[in-house]
């Protein structure tokens, strides 16, 4: 155990705390026992001084010629039946008639305490020091028939005599007190392993410092977490969770019921049957979110539940970009394939020794590819764009759509502040929605065009196919989420111009849609360069 850590000052702590417990106990009684010894032997002299001044021989004795030859006897026959250290026996004036030191007899008793007594006619206790040394005292006085006062009785015990006894009794309460020091030895040590097990072994600072960690961590992760006790009172929740539970207002949420902040949650209910909901829809604010609880549990019970939602919309969200992603790199493999089935057709040329064709099949597919690259390198000089037309001429070759790169396309590179990849997203939408839009068609009908164009004030992008163009029915909802123009109704449509819609958006840019000179759909896209990565963020976009 290491003196430093929280165990052993806890242990510390408690047998200092019942080591003085204990001695105060110990003293206290120790000092109430001795009071008591003390009284009690008061009590005990004064009985015996009563009880000898009614004594008739007692009282007849003062009458004789001698009353020491007849009182001394009494006097000493009492003290040793009683135990007392000495009974003496005195006239009005405090001369003794008998004493446990015979040549004592006939002299002034000591004290100065029969005031009360042969004066007042009181009994009483004192404290006094006598010829035999300090003493307790009972003194009581001798009445004669007609209740007059004839002497005095003093029965005395040495205070050394009483601190014999208090003595006897010490030994007992240090062994009542060292057997308390040792059960509290033993408990101490045990409260301060279980307390250090409660706290899984961990010490109050590392406690602190995992607690900062947590609330950091739980503050970091973008998700609304909340988590409430087993009578459903919110205890944390981080800002994620606060900005959409308390939907912009400046509220206190810790310490309420989760039933009075969210009347339609469902962690109530695991409270009871401890189940687990993965993956939940909900609604929150008017926001649909998807939800996760997890019960808490202390052994068997469950003493709290915790929480995580976010928002359907950011789910959705990065559903696209995976979509996107899974676009681009179809978009390679197209290439890819589109290279293999060229090296088969020249291999199989060559083998069949037709090498004229074979030349001619190169020499068009590096006149195509030259021209392409030239196109690319001259006009779209971004790399990150240049990439990604190339990817998409190949899968157009794939899906045997014709792909037209406007000849009045330029831009040499993306202004530092528009960010590449939602630009890229926007573009991947509009073409990959061209090629689904002719797919249907004849293949000598399946056309589009792309225009890519910076004009010194903005970038424009247009996307124009052969398909059927947009209905009207449709058109003023275009690009809200589930809404298609493939005429299907599934989970895999509906999103591409709601996630144009978003990204614009945050690029503070517009998009149109008119009927293309190709037959079909055109779609128009302007993006403000402006002086910095503000401007235009109060646009909207023109649908």
């Amino acid at each position: 155990m290491k003196l430093d850590s929280m165990q052993s000052k806890i242990f510390l702590y408690n047998i200092m705390i019942i080591f003085l417990i204990s001695v105060a106990i110990g003293i206290s009684f120790y000092l109430t026992l001795s009071n008591a010894i003390k009284e009690e032997i008061g009590a005990k002299a004064l009985q015996i001084a009563k009880t000898t001044a009614i004594r008739d021989d007692v009282k007849a004795g003062f009458y004789s010629n001698n009353p020491s030859e007849i009182l001394q006897p009494i006097a000493e026959e009492i003290r040793k039946e009683t135990g007392a250290e000495y009974v003496v026996i005195g006239d009005l004036n405090g001369i003794r008639y008998a004493h446990p030191v015979e040549s004592r007899i006939g002299q002034k008793m000591v004290g100065n305490d029969n005031k009360g007594v042969l004066e007042e006619g009181l009994s009483y206790i004192s404290e006094a020091t006598g010829t035999l040394g300090p003493a307790v005292r009972g003194k009581t006085p001798v009445f004669d028939d007609d209740h007059q006062i004839i002497g005095v009785i003093s029965v005395g015990y040495l205070k050394k005599d009483i601190s014999d006894i208090f003595s006897k009794y010490i030994d007992n309460i240090v062994w009542i007190v060292a057997v308390f020091i040792l059960v509290g030895l033993i408990f101490a040590s045990l409260l301060s392993t279980r307390i250090k097990k409660d706290l899984l072994n961990f010490e109050p600072i590392e406690i602190a410092e995992l607690l900062k960690q947590q609330n950091a961590l739980i503050e970091s992760v973008r998700e609304g977490i909340i988590m409430v006790n087993e009578k459903g009172i919110i205890t944390v929740l981080n800002s994620a969770a606060y900005k959409m539970l308390s939907d912009g207002e400046d509220i206190q949420l810790v310490g309420k019921h989760i039933r009075n902040v969210l009347p339609n949650t469902q962690m109530d209910q695991i409270l009871s049957t401890g189940e687990r909901h993965l993956d939940r829809n909900m609604e929150i604010n008017g926001n649909e979110v998807l939800v996760n609880r997890i019960p808490i549990l202390n052994g068997e019970r469950v003493v709290g539940v915790v929480s995580s939602f976010r928002l359907q919309s950011e789910i959705d969200r990065l559903s696209m970009e995976l979509s996107q992603v899974k676009k681009y790199t179809e978009a390679l493999r197209a290439q890819t394939h589109e290279y293999n089935n060229f090296l088969y057709a020249i291999s199989g040329l060559i083998y069949l020794q037709n090498y004229e064709e074979a030349l001619e099949l190169i020499h068009s597919e590096r006149e195509e590819q030259g021209n392409l690259i030239h196109f690319i390198s001259d006009r779209l000089q971004d790399p990150f764009i240049s990439g990604i037309l190339i990817g998409f001429f190949n899968r157009a070759k794939e899906l045997k759509v014709r792909l037209i790169f406007d000849e009045d396309s330029n831009l040499k590179s993306l202004p530092k502040h528009i960010q590449k990849h939602l630009f890229v997203s926007i573009l991947g939408n509009l073409v990959t929605n061209a090629f689904e839009a002719v797919e249907h068609l004849p293949e000598e009908q399946r056309l589009v065009r792309i225009l890519i164009l910076d004009n010194g004030k903005e970038l424009l992008i247009e996307v124009e196919d052969s398909g059927e163009g947009i209905h009207n029915k449709v058109k003023h909802i275009l690009f809200e989420k589930r809404v298609s123009t493939k005429g299907v109704d599934n989970d895999r449509h509906g999103f591409g111009l709601m996630k144009v819609k978003e990204n614009l958006l945050e690029l503070g840019g517009e998009i149109y849609t008119e009927n293309g000179d190709l037959g079909g759909a055109l779609f128009i896209v302007v993006v403000h360069k402006g002086d910095n990565e503000y401007e235009g963020q109060n646009r909207g976009v023109d649908c």
